[in-house]
Parts: C-alpha cells; structure tokens; sequence
C-alpha cells in the first residue's frame, strides 16, 4: 500500500517525513517530486573495484545544462533532503525522465526507515541527453512498515550512507567484509 497525498502530508505535519525545500506543488496524488541537485560526479578510475575506495571528482552543472554521454556512468544528487522515520520510501524516475533516455538509479531505489539525507542517484543514458540543475528528476513514494522497527537506519552503527550531503556520494562496498 502506498500513502496517498493526503497521508503523505499528515506524515510532514507529525514530522515523520521531511523534505527540505518542501513545495506543495511536487505533492502528486501519491508522490512526491525530486529535482536535480547542482552537483555530479564521475569515478576517477575506468575500472572499478569492489574492494577498494573508489575515488570521484565533483563538477558543477552549468546554466546552460550539462550533456550526459551513453556509457558514461554518473552520480547526481537529489536538491531535496529528505528524512523518512516511519515509513519505507521509495525513489523511482519520472515518467518523463524515462521517455529521454535518463535512468536515474541502478539498482538503489529503496531507502530504509530512518534514512536522512540528499538522495544519490545513479545515473546513465541511452543516448546524449543534456540536463538541468533543478529539473524534475524522480518521485518519492512511501510504503507503511508492519511491525516495530528494532534499530532506524540512521541509528546503526554501519550505517554507510546516513546523512548524505548534497553532493553525491560514492559506494561505499569496500567498507564490507569480504
């Protein structure tokens, strides 16, 4: 079950979700609208290791956009902070996003109760497709939890991504024991 719009801002007004710039006109009937924040990043290294920390370079997407390149792969960051203390949220792409070409995560799509942070998203193209600071990038939905959370994701001790800055942030695989 999704929460609908209605619950979505009984949910803001008890504090148990947060977005931060909230606009009530990103409120879909139960969604609510991500834009692009102002910064990417691109791994350093071609070839990735799982096992180590692999290291990214940050650049400023200008007034006039930014082209992405098909097999190019780049982490982008939601503008939207977000807290979720009671309900499991759910970044997916825009309908519109998906129509040019622009997936917007790989495979992680589900943050945990208690996430507190930009979102980091991961993103490629099927083609050049020139993007926008600011632009409507994704939704979030929210999904109610069954039962008692044991330990919020924001209150474990290895929890890898809790307060993620408004930059985007690089996996963090290497910090497991494998």
């Amino acid at each position: 079950m999704i929460l609908s719009d209605t619950r979505i801002l009984e949910e803001i007004e008890k504090g148990t979700i947060k977005i931060t710039p909230y606009d009530r006109e990103c409120l879909g009937s139960n969604s609510y609208d991500v834009h692009l924040g102002k910064w990417l990043a691109k791994y350093k290294d071609e070839v990735l290791d799982a096992r180590k920390h692999n290291q990214i370079e940050y650049f400023e997407i200008p007034e006039e956009g930014f082209i992405l390149q098909p097999h190019v792969f780049y982490l982008g960051v939601t503008d939207e902070y977000t807290e979720t203390h009671a309900h499991v949220p759910f970044l997916e792409g825009k309908s519109s996003t998906g129509r040019l070409g622009i997936d917007i995560h790989a495979t992680a799509g589900k943050g945990d109760v208690g996430f507190c942070g930009n979102w980091t998203l991961e993103i490629s193209v099927k083609q050049p497709v020139r993007i926008y600071k600011n632009m409507p990038i994704g939704q979030l939905i929210y999904f109610p939890v069954d039962g008692e959370i044991a330990v919020k994701y924001n209150q474990k001790q290895n929890a890898k991504y809790s307060g993620q800055p408004n930059k985007p942030v690089e996996s963090m695989m290497w910090k497991n024991k494998f």
